[in-house]
């Protein structure tokens, strides 16, 4: 029964995975052609959650040491390099800003510049999926500076 009980915990434990050509990575516990055996720790599964259930002990919140021979930057370098950092985050907002500003002006333009194609006869017609594509790249563009501005704003918030 031990004998069992050892054979069926190594084989849940056999994970395999294949890498296909587009380089696209699978992990199975089916061995394919091509895949290779993954050597996992038995162990490192086995998740303990000892935390305690409050955060008002302090002894639960106790931080290891730094080491006496950990590199350290004095009080002076660190504020200069924050100070750069911010610098260089508040460059990188305006600039966003700037770019934003731009890419509205693109899709208003955009918006009242309708697509349109004509036949050998002459006739003119609206062409709307070519319109609503242009359309949604456009707002695609505004989308991405507007997320890139509140992402850096949070950045520079966080810098205190």
């Amino acid at each position: 029964m031990l004998l069992a009980l050892t054979v069926s915990t190594s084989a849940l434990a056999e994970i395999y995975k294949h890498v296909d050509a587009d380089g696209r990575v699978t992990y199975s516990n089916i061995k394919s052609k091509g895949a290779i055996r993954l050597e996992i720790d038995p162990d490192a599964n086995n998740i303990s959650n000892n935390r305690a259930k409050t955060r008002s002990s302090s002894s639960t919140n106790k931080r290891t040491a730094t080491p006496d021979n950990f590199p350290r930057v004095d009080k002076d370098t660190q504020n200069q390099r924050d100070s750069k950092r911010r610098s260089i985050l508040q460059n990188e907002l305006e600039a966003e800003k700037a770019a934003l500003e731009e890419a509205k002006k693109a899709y208003a333009e955009g918006e009242s510049n309708p697509e349109v194609y004509r036949t050998a006869e002459g006739q003119t017609f609206r062409n709307v999926p070519k319109f609503q594509e242009k359309m949604k790249n456009l707002q695609e563009n505004v989308d991405n500076h507007q997320k890139n501005i509140e992402l850096l704003q949070k950045e520079l918030d966080s810098l205190h």
